[in-house]
Protein backbone atom coordinates (compact mmCIF):
# COMPACT_ATOMS: atom_id res chain seq x y z
CA UNK A 1 0.00 0.00 0.00
CA UNK A 2 0.91 3.32 -0.76
CA UNK A 3 -0.72 4.73 2.20
CA UNK A 4 0.49 3.67 5.83
CA UNK A 5 -0.81 5.34 9.30
CA UNK A 6 1.35 4.83 12.27
CA UNK A 7 -0.01 5.20 15.31
CA UNK A 8 1.42 4.91 19.82
CA UNK A 9 4.26 6.43 19.09
CA UNK A 10 6.78 9.41 20.64
CA UNK A 11 7.59 11.31 18.01
CA UNK A 12 10.73 13.34 17.49
CA UNK A 13 10.14 16.60 15.79
CA UNK A 14 12.73 19.28 16.05
CA UNK A 15 11.58 21.24 18.82
CA UNK A 16 9.71 18.54 21.13
CA UNK A 17 9.14 14.76 21.96
CA UNK A 18 5.15 14.26 21.48
CA UNK A 19 4.52 11.49 23.73
CA UNK A 20 1.94 9.48 21.86
CA UNK A 21 1.54 10.30 17.60
CA UNK A 22 -0.01 9.50 14.94
CA UNK A 23 1.95 9.62 11.21
CA UNK A 24 0.10 9.57 7.87
CA UNK A 25 1.89 8.68 4.96
CA UNK A 26 1.14 8.49 1.31
CA UNK A 27 3.20 7.72 -1.63
CA UNK A 28 6.64 8.00 0.93
CA UNK A 29 5.36 11.38 2.34
CA UNK A 30 4.78 12.48 5.56
CA UNK A 31 1.36 14.22 5.21
CA UNK A 32 -0.09 14.80 8.78
CA UNK A 33 1.17 14.27 12.16
CA UNK A 34 -1.60 14.41 15.15
CA UNK A 35 -1.95 12.91 18.28
CA UNK A 36 -3.52 9.17 18.60
CA UNK A 37 -7.02 10.57 19.61
CA UNK A 38 -7.33 11.18 16.14
CA UNK A 39 -9.93 8.68 14.08
CA UNK A 40 -9.22 6.77 11.46
CA UNK A 41 -10.37 7.12 7.75
CA UNK A 42 -11.79 4.37 6.15
CA UNK A 43 -10.20 2.61 2.83
CA UNK A 44 -6.98 0.81 1.53
CA UNK A 45 -4.61 2.21 4.15
CA UNK A 46 -2.09 0.09 6.55
CA UNK A 47 -1.88 0.73 10.32
CA UNK A 48 1.25 0.12 12.08
CA UNK A 49 0.93 -0.01 16.09
CA UNK A 50 4.35 1.27 17.27
CA UNK A 51 3.82 0.15 20.71
CA UNK A 52 4.86 3.22 22.34
CA UNK A 53 8.33 2.80 20.93
CA UNK A 54 10.02 6.35 19.75
CA UNK A 55 10.15 7.30 16.26
CA UNK A 56 12.79 9.56 15.01
CA UNK A 57 14.01 10.93 11.69
CA UNK A 58 16.36 8.50 9.85
CA UNK A 59 19.93 9.04 10.87
CA UNK A 60 22.32 10.15 8.20
CA UNK A 61 26.22 9.31 8.03
CA UNK A 62 28.51 11.42 6.65
CA UNK A 63 31.45 9.00 7.37
CA UNK A 64 31.78 5.49 6.46
CA UNK A 65 34.21 2.97 4.80
CA UNK A 66 32.53 -0.54 4.98
CA UNK A 67 30.54 -2.82 6.82
CA UNK A 68 29.67 -6.72 6.99
CA UNK A 69 32.93 -7.24 6.19
CA UNK A 70 32.58 -5.32 2.78
CA UNK A 71 34.79 -2.57 2.07
CA UNK A 72 33.50 0.01 -0.64
CA UNK A 73 37.17 0.69 -1.89
CA UNK A 74 36.97 -2.69 -3.43
CA UNK A 75 35.81 -1.33 -6.60
CA UNK A 76 32.53 -4.04 -6.73
CA UNK A 77 28.80 -2.62 -6.53
CA UNK A 78 28.35 -5.76 -3.76
CA UNK A 79 30.30 -3.82 -1.40
CA UNK A 80 27.94 -0.74 -1.42
CA UNK A 81 24.76 -2.69 -1.06
CA UNK A 82 25.79 -4.42 1.60
CA UNK A 83 26.89 -1.40 3.25
CA UNK A 84 23.43 0.67 2.25
CA UNK A 85 21.85 -2.73 3.70
CA UNK A 86 24.22 -2.29 6.82
CA UNK A 87 23.39 1.55 7.47
CA UNK A 88 19.50 0.55 6.77
CA UNK A 89 19.50 -2.31 9.53
CA UNK A 90 21.11 0.12 11.99
CA UNK A 91 18.48 2.94 11.74
CA UNK A 92 20.44 5.52 8.87
CA UNK A 93 18.81 6.02 5.83
CA UNK A 94 21.20 8.07 3.75
CA UNK A 95 25.24 8.07 3.81
CA UNK A 96 28.49 9.39 2.40
CA UNK A 97 30.12 6.49 0.85
CA UNK A 98 33.91 7.21 2.16
CA UNK A 99 37.26 6.42 0.26
CA UNK A 100 40.80 6.35 2.10
CA UNK A 101 43.71 7.15 0.63
CA UNK A 102 44.61 4.72 -2.57
CA UNK A 103 46.22 4.50 -6.08
CA UNK A 104 44.27 6.85 -8.00
CA UNK A 105 42.93 3.63 -9.99
CA UNK A 106 41.37 2.39 -7.21
CA UNK A 107 39.70 5.39 -5.78
CA UNK A 108 38.42 5.87 -9.83
CA UNK A 109 36.84 2.12 -9.41
CA UNK A 110 35.43 2.82 -6.12
CA UNK A 111 33.43 5.63 -7.44
CA UNK A 112 32.14 3.61 -10.43
CA UNK A 113 31.08 1.56 -8.34
CA UNK A 114 29.20 4.03 -6.24
CA UNK A 115 27.64 5.27 -9.84
CA UNK A 116 26.13 2.42 -10.81
CA UNK A 117 24.46 1.72 -7.53
CA UNK A 118 22.84 5.26 -6.80
CA UNK A 119 19.07 5.03 -7.54
CA UNK A 120 19.09 1.08 -7.26
CA UNK A 121 20.17 0.97 -3.51
CA UNK A 122 18.69 -2.41 -1.50
CA UNK A 123 19.05 -0.04 1.79
CA UNK A 124 20.30 3.14 2.50
CA UNK A 125 19.65 6.17 0.16
CA UNK A 126 23.49 6.79 -1.27
CA UNK A 127 23.48 11.42 -0.70
CA UNK A 128 27.17 10.91 -1.89
CA UNK A 129 30.88 11.13 -2.40
CA UNK A 130 32.63 11.74 0.73
CA UNK A 131 36.44 11.49 -0.19
CA UNK A 132 39.20 10.97 2.97
CA UNK A 133 41.99 11.75 0.74
CA UNK A 134 44.88 11.32 -0.44
CA UNK A 135 45.88 14.90 -0.08
CA UNK A 136 46.20 13.90 4.27
CA UNK A 137 49.74 15.06 6.06
CA UNK A 138 51.48 11.70 6.76
CA UNK A 139 52.70 13.21 10.27
CA UNK A 140 48.99 12.90 11.49
CA UNK A 141 48.44 10.17 8.76
CA UNK A 142 45.94 7.89 11.78
CA UNK A 143 44.99 4.74 9.85
CA UNK A 144 45.62 6.37 6.41
CA UNK A 145 48.40 4.43 4.44
CA UNK A 146 51.57 6.43 3.92
CA UNK A 147 52.45 5.04 0.67
CA UNK A 148 49.28 6.34 -0.79
CA UNK A 149 49.89 9.90 0.67
CA UNK A 150 50.76 12.77 -1.50
CA UNK A 151 50.35 16.73 -2.12
CA UNK A 152 47.39 18.30 -3.44
CA UNK A 153 47.58 17.81 -7.44
CA UNK A 154 44.92 19.91 -9.20
CA UNK A 155 44.72 18.15 -12.24
CA UNK A 156 44.35 14.82 -10.69
CA UNK A 157 41.14 16.43 -8.76
CA UNK A 158 39.62 17.98 -11.71
CA UNK A 159 39.65 14.14 -13.20
CA UNK A 160 38.77 12.80 -9.93
CA UNK A 161 35.63 15.25 -10.23
CA UNK A 162 35.03 14.89 -13.82
CA UNK A 163 34.68 10.72 -12.91
CA UNK A 164 32.08 11.69 -10.19
CA UNK A 165 29.61 13.24 -12.29
CA UNK A 166 28.53 15.44 -9.35
CA UNK A 167 28.32 12.85 -6.73
CA UNK A 168 31.16 14.20 -4.37
CA UNK A 169 29.83 16.21 -1.66
CA UNK A 170 32.58 16.24 0.68
CA UNK A 171 36.63 16.44 0.64
CA UNK A 172 38.90 16.25 3.25
CA UNK A 173 42.18 17.81 3.10
CA UNK A 174 45.25 19.22 4.81
CA UNK A 175 45.30 22.32 3.97
CA UNK A 176 48.68 23.13 4.88
CA UNK A 177 50.17 21.07 2.40
CA UNK A 178 51.84 22.45 -0.25
CA UNK A 179 49.07 23.34 -2.95
CA UNK A 180 46.23 23.08 -0.47
CA UNK A 181 45.21 26.03 -0.16
CA UNK A 182 45.25 26.15 -4.71
CA UNK A 183 42.98 22.71 -4.08
CA UNK A 184 40.76 24.60 -1.39
CA UNK A 185 39.77 27.30 -4.00
CA UNK A 186 39.08 24.82 -6.07
CA UNK A 187 36.95 22.57 -4.20
CA UNK A 188 35.03 26.03 -3.09
CA UNK A 189 34.06 26.32 -6.67
CA UNK A 190 32.60 22.95 -7.10
CA UNK A 191 30.56 23.86 -4.16
CA UNK A 192 31.71 20.99 -2.05
CA UNK A 193 31.80 20.62 1.54
CA UNK A 194 35.78 21.39 2.30
CA UNK A 195 36.41 19.18 5.63
CA UNK A 196 40.18 19.66 7.51
CA UNK A 197 41.68 16.21 9.27
CA UNK A 198 44.57 14.09 8.87
CA UNK A 199 46.47 17.64 9.07
CA UNK A 200 49.31 19.35 11.29
CA UNK A 201 47.56 22.42 10.43
CA UNK A 202 48.30 25.30 13.12
CA UNK A 203 45.81 27.60 14.63
CA UNK A 204 46.91 30.44 11.94
CA UNK A 205 46.88 27.55 9.33
CA UNK A 206 43.65 26.53 10.07
CA UNK A 207 42.19 29.84 10.23
CA UNK A 208 43.27 30.78 7.00
CA UNK A 209 41.66 27.45 5.76
CA UNK A 210 38.28 28.23 7.20
CA UNK A 211 38.71 31.79 6.48
CA UNK A 212 39.12 30.43 2.52
CA UNK A 213 35.68 27.96 2.76
CA UNK A 214 36.56 24.99 4.38
CA UNK A 215 33.80 24.65 7.10
CA UNK A 216 33.52 21.16 8.19
CA UNK A 217 36.27 18.61 10.78
CA UNK A 218 36.79 14.89 10.03
CA UNK A 219 36.47 13.07 13.64
CA UNK A 220 37.67 16.16 15.34
CA UNK A 221 40.34 15.52 17.70
CA UNK A 222 41.73 12.29 16.01
CA UNK A 223 43.98 12.65 13.26
CA UNK A 224 45.31 16.48 13.98
CA UNK A 225 47.66 18.60 15.51
CA UNK A 226 46.45 18.68 19.27
CA UNK A 227 45.43 21.41 21.34
CA UNK A 228 48.27 22.77 23.46
CA UNK A 229 48.26 26.30 25.59
CA UNK A 230 50.31 28.01 23.39
CA UNK A 231 49.64 26.39 20.03
CA UNK A 232 45.92 25.75 20.22
CA UNK A 233 46.07 23.81 16.60
CA UNK A 234 42.92 23.62 13.95
CA UNK A 235 40.55 22.44 16.62
CA UNK A 236 40.69 25.29 18.43
CA UNK A 237 40.53 27.24 15.24
CA UNK A 238 37.25 25.38 14.04
CA UNK A 239 35.53 25.73 17.59
CA UNK A 240 35.89 29.86 17.22
CA UNK A 241 34.70 29.85 13.62
CA UNK A 242 30.94 29.55 13.91
CA UNK A 243 30.55 28.11 10.36
CA UNK A 244 32.41 25.44 10.90
CA UNK A 245 30.89 22.31 11.90
CA UNK A 246 32.66 19.15 13.56
CA UNK A 247 32.10 15.25 12.97
CA UNK A 248 32.26 13.09 16.41
CA UNK A 249 32.81 9.03 16.50
CA UNK A 250 31.28 8.03 19.93
CA UNK A 251 32.17 4.48 20.22
CA UNK A 252 33.40 4.69 23.75
CA UNK A 253 36.95 4.67 22.29
CA UNK A 254 37.98 7.52 20.00
CA UNK A 255 36.91 10.41 22.47
CA UNK A 256 36.31 10.47 26.65
CA UNK A 257 32.89 11.77 27.62
CA UNK A 258 34.19 15.38 28.73
CA UNK A 259 35.28 15.87 25.44
CA UNK A 260 32.45 15.51 23.59
CA UNK A 261 30.35 17.56 25.98
CA UNK A 262 32.87 20.27 25.60
CA UNK A 263 32.37 20.12 22.15
CA UNK A 264 28.52 19.99 22.27
CA UNK A 265 29.26 23.16 24.59
CA UNK A 266 31.06 24.96 22.17
CA UNK A 267 29.49 23.61 18.92
CA UNK A 268 26.13 23.19 19.71
CA UNK A 269 23.66 20.24 18.29
CA UNK A 270 23.52 22.35 15.24
CA UNK A 271 27.06 22.58 14.44
CA UNK A 272 27.92 18.32 15.44
CA UNK A 273 27.88 15.62 13.63
CA UNK A 274 27.63 12.14 14.67
CA UNK A 275 29.87 9.82 12.34
CA UNK A 276 30.52 6.13 12.30
CA UNK A 277 33.99 5.66 10.21
CA UNK A 278 33.05 2.62 9.99
CA UNK A 279 35.61 0.04 8.56
CA UNK A 280 34.48 -3.38 7.16
CA UNK A 281 34.70 -5.20 10.48
CA UNK A 282 31.00 -3.34 11.49
CA UNK A 283 28.32 -6.13 11.95
CA UNK A 284 31.02 -8.55 12.42
CA UNK A 285 33.01 -7.52 15.61
CA UNK A 286 36.48 -9.13 16.45
CA UNK A 287 38.66 -10.64 14.28
CA UNK A 288 41.66 -9.56 11.09
CA UNK A 289 40.69 -7.34 8.68
CA UNK A 290 42.74 -5.84 5.64
CA UNK A 291 41.68 -2.04 5.06
CA UNK A 292 43.37 0.83 3.84
CA UNK A 293 46.56 -1.43 3.10
CA UNK A 294 46.88 -2.27 6.41
CA UNK A 295 46.17 -5.26 8.70
CA UNK A 296 43.80 -4.67 11.13
CA UNK A 297 42.53 -6.22 14.51
CA UNK A 298 39.82 -6.17 16.35
CA UNK A 299 39.66 -6.60 20.11
CA UNK A 300 36.88 -6.20 21.94
CA UNK A 301 35.13 -3.78 19.45
CA UNK A 302 38.16 -2.07 19.33
CA UNK A 303 40.42 -1.77 15.71
CA UNK A 304 43.97 -0.86 15.58
CA UNK A 305 46.93 -1.48 12.93
CA UNK A 306 49.44 -3.69 14.61
CA UNK A 307 51.71 -0.73 15.68
CA UNK A 308 48.76 -0.23 17.90
CA UNK A 309 47.16 2.74 16.26
CA UNK A 310 43.40 3.09 15.81
CA UNK A 311 41.63 2.27 12.83
CA UNK A 312 38.13 3.66 12.35
CA UNK A 313 35.43 1.90 14.33
CA UNK A 314 32.84 -0.73 14.31
CA UNK A 315 30.23 1.95 16.23
CA UNK A 316 26.60 1.97 14.37
CA UNK A 317 24.28 4.98 14.07
CA UNK A 318 22.04 3.62 16.69
CA UNK A 319 24.48 3.10 19.16
CA UNK A 320 26.36 6.22 18.61
CA UNK A 321 23.25 7.39 19.34
CA UNK A 322 22.60 5.91 22.83
CA UNK A 323 26.53 6.67 23.66
CA UNK A 324 26.05 10.34 23.21
CA UNK A 325 22.70 10.29 25.48
CA UNK A 326 24.78 8.25 28.15
CA UNK A 327 27.19 11.53 28.50
CA UNK A 328 24.43 13.64 29.48
CA UNK A 329 23.57 15.23 26.14
CA UNK A 330 19.31 15.39 25.48
CA UNK A 331 18.18 12.72 23.00
CA UNK A 332 16.12 15.63 21.03
CA UNK A 333 20.19 16.96 20.74
CA UNK A 334 21.78 14.13 20.05
CA UNK A 335 19.11 12.82 17.56
CA UNK A 336 19.49 16.13 15.93
CA UNK A 337 23.67 15.65 15.22
CA UNK A 338 22.52 12.05 13.96
CA UNK A 339 19.71 13.37 11.32
CA UNK A 340 18.95 16.78 11.44
CA UNK A 341 22.39 18.53 10.91
CA UNK A 342 23.93 16.15 8.39
CA UNK A 343 21.08 16.59 6.46
CA UNK A 344 21.34 20.55 6.56
CA UNK A 345 25.11 20.36 6.08
CA UNK A 346 24.63 17.70 2.87
CA UNK A 347 21.96 20.33 1.56
CA UNK A 348 19.04 17.42 1.57
CA UNK A 349 17.18 19.16 4.50
CA UNK A 350 14.31 19.61 2.31
CA UNK A 351 13.50 15.79 1.39
CA UNK A 352 14.74 14.39 4.81
CA UNK A 353 16.38 14.75 8.19
CA UNK A 354 12.99 15.37 10.32
CA UNK A 355 9.95 14.37 10.81
CA UNK A 356 7.32 16.88 9.20
CA UNK A 357 4.88 16.97 7.40
CA UNK A 358 6.17 17.41 3.35
CA UNK A 359 9.62 15.38 4.09
CA UNK A 360 10.27 12.02 2.74
CA UNK A 361 9.06 9.43 4.96
CA UNK A 362 12.69 8.55 6.18
CA UNK A 363 12.28 7.64 9.90
CA UNK A 364 13.57 4.29 12.96
CA UNK A 365 11.27 3.09 15.20
CA UNK A 366 13.96 2.46 18.25
CA UNK A 367 13.03 0.66 20.94
CA UNK A 368 14.15 1.46 24.82
CA UNK A 369 17.34 -0.09 24.10
CA UNK A 370 18.04 1.94 20.85
CA UNK A 371 17.66 -1.14 19.13
CA UNK A 372 16.45 -0.67 15.64
CA UNK A 373 12.82 -2.55 14.83
CA UNK A 374 12.57 -0.87 11.61
CA UNK A 375 13.50 1.21 9.38
CA UNK A 376 11.45 2.95 6.86
CA UNK A 377 13.01 4.63 3.92
CA UNK A 378 10.49 6.98 1.44
CA UNK A 379 7.14 5.24 3.25
CA UNK A 380 8.47 1.84 2.30
CA UNK A 381 9.85 -0.68 5.21
CA UNK A 382 13.43 -1.60 4.19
Amino acid sequence: MNYKILRNVQIVQPDNILPSGTVWIRNGIIERIENDHTSLPEGEYEVIDGKGQLLIPGMIDVHIHGANGFDMMDGSEASIQEVSRACAATGCTSFLATSVSSTMDELLAMIRSVKRVVGLEVGAKIAGLHLEGPYLNPKRKGMQNEKYLRHPHLGEMKEIFEEADGLIKMVTIAPELPGGMELLSYLKEMGVIIAVAHSDATYEEAKLAFDAGASHVTHCFNGMRPIHHRDPGLVVAAFEAEHVSIQAIVDGIHLHPAIIRMMYRLKGPDNMVLITDALQAMGLGDGSYLFGGHHVTVTEGVARLDDGTLASSVVTMNEALRLTTETGISLMDAIQMASTTPARILGIDHTTGTIKTGLDADIVLLNEQFKVEWTMIKGQFI
